[in-house]
């Protein structure tokens, strides 16, 4: 019976891991789609990618999870570059990728 018991707790676990994973990577692919439409570049291939995982302390202390994804954007379709963004939990800590389009008064 412990034997059970170790096997669903290590499930439930292993669930919870993969599920902020995914929420995870949600959140990213909502910031980098907001961030290319506001600068008005393509978001290529529609989807963001995992480079790293790492524990880190969250602001309140305790240890969490550091996920950093890439994406490609394009500015007229011909060209690739590569943004990337950090995320601890659910917030934007890190970004480098296109800039919001800005209108200059001449």
């Amino acid at each position: 019976m412990p034997t059970l018991l170790i096997v669903m707790i290590l499930a439930a676990t292993a669930f919870a891991f993969w599920s902020a994973g995914r929420a995870a990577a949600e959140r990213a692919e909502v910031v980098g789609r907001d961030a290319c439409r506001a600068a008005g570049v393509q978001l290529l291939d529609e989807s963001v990618h995992a480079l790293g995982l790492r524990i880190c302390r969250h602001d309140n202390g305790w240890l969490g999870w550091e996920r950093t994804f890439r994406f490609d954007y394009s500015s007229d379709g011909q060209d690739r570059r590569t943004g990337r963004l950090v995320l601890r939990g659910d917030r934007l800590v890190a970004f480098s990728g296109p800039l919001a389009a800005t209108t200059t008064a001449i």
